[in-house]
């Protein structure tokens, strides 16, 4: 790796590369970064591929941790995929930045199938879950936690699994608890209760039905529901499935599907995923009175956390304050005080934090004392002193007395100085003066000392005396030179110094000079060093020298100091081996027991996807090994360590991979061998009686040769079902034969033939089955599929074969597929010349059976032919006609009779259903003359068209005699004449028009529209009409295109004529329209 942050982070500490690891295991890569020369935080990225993010993944497959040493100022970043898939294969990076700065590290994954026999017990590879179709996490059903759970405990599991409408759950829960089954005609089965579903996943409901043709209506809260992307309705045979795509908290609804009057009604929960944290707590030291701000950041804005201190609650009253900005999440302390001291932990669905605070009483330091005075009467005296902290008050006393503010005694308070000015100063103001600052064990005195009246110069010699360093042996010395410090805790330790003038003092730890300022620094007063360690560290240990010098000589002296601590946490915590309630735990004492003997250990566990810890033992246990006990088989279970020395107990170690608490199975029952061929045996059984919490994963079958003790495996992998064909067995030799279960426990005891088994081939005489719909005739209508299957046995494989009214199938029409135990008809299209009689023969040697199967391929019959009016008497008339010629392959059930009159010649039906050719029609109306068609039907329905009429009847008026007077026809042959003409127009475009004139005219004339001299079409924009020689000419929303000159144009044999008009179309302004 390379980049500018190389000598800041001092490159990763732990690089990877190519990593090969089998499906189903966990795998867990550590990054390292060194922060002793950064000023922040620096931020951590795992990114897979060129852009995609990992951080937003977070979940119970992929799973982030960071933890930060003090001591070595070392962050480290861990990054855990559980159960490897072949999907997490490929390139991933991890990313490093602070301030403008960043480095990387690349590394590839590649996915190998697991081994199915490693050799040696592999525990680890035991543990893991039995692969299934869909995980686990994802079928977790939380309303059956809830009904099985006490109501104590509904707000845990509410938190634990994203539910954030508590009383809208126990609403639900009540109602459901209420809701017995009841007996259904319409419904087969029913809706559950209630379903759960992971936010962004799909949920499929299924309900299965009485009567496969019955309509059903899917509703939501009362409202329907409508087909769309999102809804998806399904319907196969009986059953009905509704399938919700891409769920959302609005999907979290009531639902009912309704059949008739019946409805089925459930709940669907919508699970949030699990809030994990993003940005864990840091550590913080303050003093006393200071504000604190706990930070931390998750994934989800809507998100709930829980704050606890030291295990307990927190709540929001006058102490605490909770504030959240979208991800953010804070808790505040406005002032701190040493009762706050302690561990902050935050909770949420997903994952936890801590951080721990440290409160410090404030130490107010006197940067200039107050000096003594010696006055004469009526001077003015100045006490003046300097404190480190602005905000301090205090108040000056004079022998023990308050000194009240006067005209002549003045006291004021400037920034980090006090002052107390005495004018005209008498002999009774001598005295003791002290400052003492308010809040603060500290006060500062000063005397003032009346002034002789005589002024007197006195002398004196000066000794030099050389310098002299005095150690304190006492109090935290363990022998003369050495001291020792709990790590994060402060030293403070104190040199008397003696000589004449004050001596020079110098500090060092090998060539380091300590200088006055920083986390280690030296305070130096009179006569006194003062050296100070502010949070031990453990780089702080080591041999520290100081020297003082004046004049006069030089001195001095070497101190040891040695910094303990807690151990480092345990390592390598891992499951050894489990039993039906118990497990075997192993893990290597920590690398570093922090200067201390470590005395011993403590565990403790929980299950998985809790947050609740356990304590297994309060005695300290000194061993490295340790058998858990009174464990609940089948539930997942993580150990983690503590190491205790004399100085406390270490951070808990890394929790161990997930283990199960399982027994293997009992021996599979009821082994029998279901067929036996040349070189290979079909075998069944049933499960076994005891299963217990882990499951069945597969079974393992093995053979050997009777008499022979080597077991052979016939399947490399587990197979779920429970059966299976052993495959290459010496054909004549007798084989004994064993099944085993398999869990994630191991393999259970086998399950043995009690006989050996003879392999060689069973002659089994051939025998057609078949199905009961194919006994009788087989009718299908033209055009639709035919697809039949019928099975077969016999042993060896028979030979089959097709025949069509005795002729081989011509494979161009017809399509036959034949496997080991059927063959399948199949015809796409089926057309009338697939009717016929169709002969299955299946042969083994001089052994052969067979069937016969019609079919029959109909369609709708054509019409009837020679339709007659033979008869007409009174209001009756009679018909006759004769069958059609194609009868559609099948009988003609019936035929439908229809009359006209010739006056309105609108069809009125006489009879349905009419089996003879032949009928009656009565009740025709007098002074009528109708005409008849006649529809044939079968099986498929009406002809499509019908035969009509070849004569009419006619209904003659009886006891009338009409006298038939001369009548003179009138010509009324006319050319066309316009009597309305064209009328220019202006429209307005987008408006629909219409332009409309009139014609008379005998024959009727034919009609012809033209714009600009060109014939009108038919095109769909206009619409012309002719309602007795009113003729109109509809525009549709006419455009500027629309606009010109149209012409109507009348013509019949005697002549023609036209008219004109023009048409403007205009476009509407915006002034007129502010008019309007």
């Amino acid at each position: 790796m390379s980049g500018p942050l190389i000598d800041s982070f001092n490159k990763f500490l732990q690089n990877t590369g190519l990593f090969r690891n089998e499906t189903r295991k966990n795998v867990t890569f550590v990054a390292k970064v060194d922060s002793s020369q950064m000023l922040r935080k620096p931020t951590m990225k795992w990114l897979k591929g060129k852009w995609m993010d990992l951080g937003s993944k977070a979940g119970k497959h992929l799973q982030f941790k960071e933890t930060y040493d003090r001591n070595t100022k070392i962050y480290s970043y861990e990054m855990t995929i559980v159960k490897v898939v072949d999907g997490d294969a490929g390139g991933y990076r991890c990313e490093v930045t602070s301030k403008d700065k960043c480095d990387s590290c690349t590394f590839d994954i590649s996915v190998e199938d697991a081994g199915e026999d490693a050799g040696e017990l592999d525990f680890s590879g035991l543990l893991k879950k039995r692969k299934q179709k869909e995980e686990p996490e994802i079928d977790v059903d939380v309303w059956e936690i809830l009904k099985n759970a006490k109501p104590c405990d509904y707000e845990k599991i509410a938190f634990q699994y994203g539910i954030t409408d508590l009383r809208g759950m126990l609403k639900r829960l009540k109602k459901m608890r209420k809701v017995e089954p009841k007996k259904s005609d319409a419904f087969l089965k029913k809706l559950d209760p209630a379903y759960s579903v992971e936010k962004g996943k799909k949920i499929q409901l299924n309900v299965e039905l009485s009567d496969p043709n019955a309509q059903v209506r899917w509703l939501r809260n009362g409202q329907e529901i409508k087909p769309s992307a999102k809804y998806i309705f399904e319907s196969v045979g009986g059953i009905r499935k509704l399938t919700i795509n891409k769920c959302t908290l609005a999907d979290d609804a009531a639902y009912e599907c309704v059949v008739g009057e019946e409805k089925s009604f459930t709940e669907v929960f919508i699970q949030e995923p699990p809030v994990t944290i993003t940005k864990m707590l840091d550590d913080i030291h303050v003093v006393v009175g200071e504000k604190v701000e706990f930070e931390v950041e998750v994934s989800d804005e809507g998100a709930n956390v829980k704050w606890m201190k030291d295990g307990v609650e927190l709540s929001r009253d006058g102490k605490y304050r909770f504030k959240k900005d979208g991800t953010k999440h804070w808790l505040i302390i406005n002032e701190a005080t040493t009762e706050d001291i302690g561990t902050y932990y935050v909770y949420t669905s997903g994952g936890e934090s801590k951080a721990e605070l440290e409160v410090e009483e404030k130490e107010l330091q006197v940067l200039q004392s107050i000096a003594d005075l010696t006055l004469k009467a009526a001077e003015q005296a100045v006490f003046k002193c300097e404190v480190s902290d602005e905000k301090v008050t205090g108040k000056w006393f004079k022998d023990g007395v308050e000194v009240t503010p006067s005209n002549r005694i003045k006291m004021t308070h400037m920034g980090r100085t006090h002052k107390l000015v005495i004018d005209d100063v008498k002999p009774e103001d001598a005295g003791d003066y002290t400052f003492v600052p308010d809040g603060y064990a500290l006060s500062l005195s000063v005397n003032i000392l009346p002034a002789p009246t005589n002024l007197t110069i006195y002398s004196f010699f000066y000794h030099p005396e050389p310098p002299k360093i005095h150690l304190d042996t006492t109090g935290s010395f363990v022998n003369k030179n050495t001291i020792i410090v709990v790590a994060g805790n402060k030293l403070r330790f104190d040199v008397d110094i003696t000589g004449e003038p004050p001596p020079t003092v110098c500090w060092k730890k090998g060539d380091m000079v300590r200088v006055s300022e920083g986390r280690v620094r030296v305070e130096t007063r009179k006569n006194l060093s003062c050296f100070i360690i502010e949070g031990a560290e453990r780089s702080d240990e080591g041999l520290y020298h100081i020297t003082v010098t004046n004049p006069a000589g030089e001195d001095k002296a070497d101190v040891m100091v040695k910094i303990v601590d807690v151990p480092d946490p345990p390592e390598n915590v891992k499951c050894t081996g489990v039993g039906e309630d118990s497990a075997s735990i192993q893990w290597d004492p920590p690398k570093f027991d922090g200067g201390v003997p470590v005395k011993g250990y403590l565990m403790e566990r929980k299950k998985k996807g809790s947050s609740r810890w356990t304590r297994l033992n309060f005695d300290i246990y000194e061993s490295t090994t340790y058998d858990a006990k009174k464990m609940i088989e089948g539930v997942l279970y993580e150990m983690r360590v503590f190491a205790v020395n004399g100085i406390g107990m270490s951070q808990p170690s890394a929790s161990s991979k997930p283990f199960m608490p399982i027994a293997p199975t009992s021996e599979p029952t009821r082994l029998t061998v279901e067929d036996v061929t040349d070189g290979t045996c079909a075998l069944k059984w049933l499960p076994p009686e005891r299963i217990g919490a882990g499951g069945i994963d597969g079974y393992i079958i093995e053979y050997c040769v009777e008499g022979a003790s080597e077991w052979v495996q016939a399947n490399e992998t587990p197979v779920e079902k429970n059966s299976y064909r052993v495959r290459g067995l010496p054909v004549g030799e007798k084989m004994l034969f064993r099944v085993r279960a398999v869990n994630i426990a191991g393999r259970s005891p086998p399950a043995v033939m009690a006989q050996a088994v003879t392999i060689r081939e069973i002659v089994e005489r051939p025998k057609i089955r078949l199905p009961r719909q194919l006994r009788t005739k087989y009718i299908k209508r033209v055009g639709e599929k035919v697809n039949l299957v019928i099975p077969f046995q016999g042993k060896p494989r028979p030979v089959v074969t097709w025949l069509k009214d005795g002729a081989p199938l011509d494979t161009k029409l017809v399509n036959v597929r034949t496997s080991d135990v059927d063959t399948i008809l199949f015809i796409r299209q089926a057309a009338k010349e697939h009717s016929g009689q169709y002969t299955l023969s299946v042969q083994i040697e001089n052994m052969e059976d067979k069937v016969t199967l019609e079919i029959q391929i109909v369609d709708k019959p054509g019409p009837p032919i020679a339709v007659t009016v033979t008869d007409v008497w009174g209001f009756n008339a009679a018909l006759e006609w004769k069958p059609p010629k194609d009868n559609g392959n099948c009988e003609i059930t019936g035929y439908t009779i229809q009359k006209a009159d010739l006056k309105t010649k609108e069809w009125f039906t006489v009879l349905e259903h009419n089996r003879r050719p032949s009928c009656t029609a009565s009740d025709l109306v007098m002074g009528n003359e109708y005409t008849f068609r006649v529809f044939s039907e079968n099986i498929c329905g009406m002809s499509d068209d019908a035969g009509i009429s070849k004569n009419t009847a006619v209904i003659a008026k009886t006891g009338l005699k009409q006298k038939q007077q001369p009548y003179k026809e009138k010509d009324m042959c006319s050319s066309p004449k316009f009597i309305t003409p064209l009328i220019d127009r202006s429209v307005i475009a987008g408006y629909s028009a219409a332009i409309s004139c009139a014609v008379r005219g005998h024959p009727k004339p034919k009609i012809i529209w033209m714009k600009n001299k060109m014939i009108i079409g038919e095109d769909p924009k206009y619409l012309m009409q002719n309602n007795q020689g009113v003729l109109t000419l509809n525009i549709r929303k006419p455009s500027l295109f629309d606009g010109g000159k149209y012409t109507c144009k009348a013509i019949n044999d005697l002549g023609e004529d036209e008219v004109e008009c023009k048409l403007v179309v205009r476009v509407i302004t915006e002034k007129e329209e502010a008019k309007k």
